[in-house]
């Protein structure tokens, strides 16, 4: 059932085969061929899974139906591990140069994964009880046919991934048929046996047992080589966070629907997940080739957008299409296919929950779609976002079920709320502009070391309240800084993350600080720093001529606004040299973009005044090919959840304990 979205994800690193950069008309071909082939390829597999639940359904009826989709719902969410093996292990492979390299990539991550099945299937054993009680199952030993079963499945991922990243598709394809022509007659010789509910999840466990021995090719023991590897932590983690989401998405109701609902309902809801999920099937079919030809494509934003915007307009297509399908397909063909046993009084026919769920699919998918052009591109945050919302999706479900119909209703809305959010920054203007904008190279001094420059971050910042009760003490560590005085900078940083630390830890860690000549033609490339009173001022365009123009005419009138207030003091502070002169900026490189990351109020004062004073600033900027991932630089979904992300990560960190123990040292 939940397969027929998992031959699609297992195919994903299978179409990661190396492309050349290519834009435009030739991105938009190779993407739409690709997704047909794969469409094609993929209808066989899930006609066989359609043929399976089918089969089961009208053999088991509704009761035995859930049981058997329970089970093998919670084996789908296994996959997320078996699918982090097998990606990570694709891409690996496929970059290798040698079959020695090769070899020992398989051996060390065929060798994790059957130590993470191994882990499961005990703790899946160990746990039969409580779960088969929660989940309201006839038997433990169907656990315990799902923890063998585990552990099989766990490391076939890497076999999987194997086999794809020495681009050896058409094995690849045998291997997913075995896995479903073995499941579907499996399940019909063991359940006319007599063996019911147990045989059908037997016939799960063979056929996943069966696909991981003959997973071809692979390599031979004899040439096996258990050298180990190192093997990107962030990679791997970026796959099980995705597919750990996707798991719970895409499975995790029908657990709580077999927990709260009777067998009959629980049965009855399967069904409708088995047809609505064949929306998602197609639309991995575009995911699965969209992903390696946005990577293929070049590093600039633009060009991938052709990719990002044809897949979603495919993928678009394709949910209206099955949508109206579902809609124009008449009633008795679904009591045709599952029996008359599976209509329930209290909810009417097939129909109305399955384009309801077909609905919920569909905008899942398009969400999908994003996120991982996102992961093609780089690290992508909003695999965080996603399982965000599948924890939301598993708590709405848990308080809001009714009936099957709010089931349903709680994850449309949150899938709605999650396309949202991953659209909106593909509405900015930046996001759809041709090409990043190019200014001539700034003139570039001397390079600061990070101690200097937070050294002049302090001393643009002692003057607000939280520094109070250490002004008195620390002033001159402020005033004069001794750069080479190890427990002095310790003590500047602790000062300075007191109100700064967020900020300062979102710039990239390779930043580099240089002192740059500013000139009155730089002035259109800097923009203000995009946050508090500045938006209500810039209304979306923060470039500092803008601003500034917008500034000059509310200055003209008096007011009582504190924003407006200081600005006015600033002015004569500046003019008059009395404010901080170091002014501190953040950008990629020397020919982009820059934004201010501190002296907003400042660079605002001087441009309002008579004159702009260039000689009486001293410019400090951080440049790094990285700075995009920082909100400070880029705002957007992945920016801002780095940003939440890492202040979770620092929540108990307490900069005024540090302060303490080097008062206690001077003491």
């Amino acid at each position: 059932m939940a397969d027929l979205i998992r031959f699609e994800a297992e195919a994903e690193a299978a179409s990661g085969e190396p492309v050349l950069p290519i834009t435009g008309r030739a991105l938009t071909s190779k993407l739409l061929g690709g997704s047909l082939t794969l469409l094609a390829g993929s209808g066989l597999v899930s006609v066989t899974n359609l043929i399976y639940n089918v089969a089961t359904a009208r053999l088991l009826g509704p009761s035995g139906f859930a049981h058997t989709t329970t089970v093998y719902t919670l084996l789908m969410i296994v996959s997320c591990l078996t699918l982090s093996f097998q990606v990570v292990c694709a891409k690996y492979v496929a970059k290798s140069g040698s079959d020695a390299e090769r070899d020992a990539i398989f051996a060390t991550l065929h060798q994790r994964s059957w130590s993470c099945g191994i882990i499961l299937a005990l703790l899946l054993f160990l746990f039969r009880d409580p779960l088969t009680s929660y989940l309201n199952l006839p038997s433990p030993f169907l656990i315990t046919l799902l923890a063998l079963g585990s552990a099989f499945y766990i490391p076939l991922g890497v076999r999987r991934g194997y086999v794809q990243g020495i681009h050896a598709f058409g094995p690849l394809s045998v291997n997913f048929m075995v896995e479903g022509i073995v499941r579907l007659g499996g399940a019909y010789l063991l359940i006319e046996l007599g063996m019911g509910v147990r045989g059908a999840v037997l016939a799960s466990v063979l056929a996943v047992t069966m696909a991981y021995f003959v997973a071809w090719p692979s390599p031979g023991l004899t040439r096996l080589s258990f050298r180990q590897i190192a093997v990107s932590f962030q990679e791997g983690l970026q796959a099980i966070i995705f597919f750990s989401g996707q798991a719970v998405i895409n499975n995790f109701d029908i657990v709580l629907v077999k927990h709260f609902f009777s067998p009959a309902e629980a049965g009855f809801y399967a069904a409708v997940t088995l047809v609505g999920r064949l929306v998602n099937m197609c639309a991995w079919s575009v995911v699965n080739t969209m992903f390696p030809v946005s990577a293929g494509a070049g590093d600039e934003e633009h060009e991938g957008n052709p990719v990002l915007f044809t897949s979603l307009l495919l993928v678009f297509l394709i949910l209206a299409v099955l949508t109206f399908g579902l809609w124009a397909l008449p009633s008795f063909v679904w009591k045709i296919l599952f029996g008359s046993h599976f209509e329930l009084g209290g909810y009417g026919a097939l129909a109305p929950l399955l384009i309801l769920y077909a609905i919920k699919a569909g905008v899942y998918s398009l969400s999908s779609v994003i996120i991982t052009y996102e992961m093609s591109r780089k690290i992508a945050n909003t695999s965080w976002l996603q399982l965000a919302f599948s924890g939301a999706l598993a708590l709405g479900v848990y308080l809001i079920h009714q009936t099957l119909h709010q089931v349903i209703v709680v994850q449309l809305v949150l899938m709605i709320v999650l396309l949202i959010i991953l659209t909106l920054p593909l509405l900015r203007p930046s996001a759809l502009s041709q090409a990043p904008l190019k200014y001539s190279a700034l003139r570039v001094g001397r390079r600061l070391g990070e101690e200097e420059v937070m050294a002049e971050f302090l001393r643009s910042e002692f003057h607000h309240p939280e520094f109070d009760e250490y002004r008195n003490q620390f002033d001159h560590l402020v005033r004069n800084p001794d750069l080479g005085s190890l427990r002095e900078n310790a003590v500047r940083q602790a000062l300075l993350f007191l109100r700064r630390g967020p900020m300062w830890r979102e710039l990239p860690a390779d930043t580099g600080w240089y002192e740059i000549e500013l000139r009155p033609e730089d002035l259109d490339r800097v923009r203000f720093f995009p946050r508090a009173q500045w938006r209500r001022v810039a209304q979306g365009d923060f470039h500092l001529m803008e601003v500034v123009n917008r500034l000059r005419p509310r200055l003209q009138t008096p007011t009582n606004d504190t924003f407006f207030n200081k600005l006015r003091l600033l002015s004569v502070s500046v003019q008059d040299n009395l404010a901080n002169p170091s002014v501190l900026l953040i950008g990629v490189n020397e020919t982009g973009p820059l934004t201010i990351l501190d002296g907003n109020h400042r660079m605002a004062a001087a441009m309002l005044g008579s004159s702009v004073p260039f000689e009486n600033f001293r410019f400090i900027c951080g440049f790094s090919p990285q700075m995009t991932r920082c909100c400070w630089y880029a705002t957007n979904v992945n920016t801002l959840l780095r940003y939440f992300k890492n202040l979770v990560r620092y929540f108990t960190y307490d900069p005024e304990s540090d302060i303490d123990r080097y008062q206690e040292r001077s003491a």
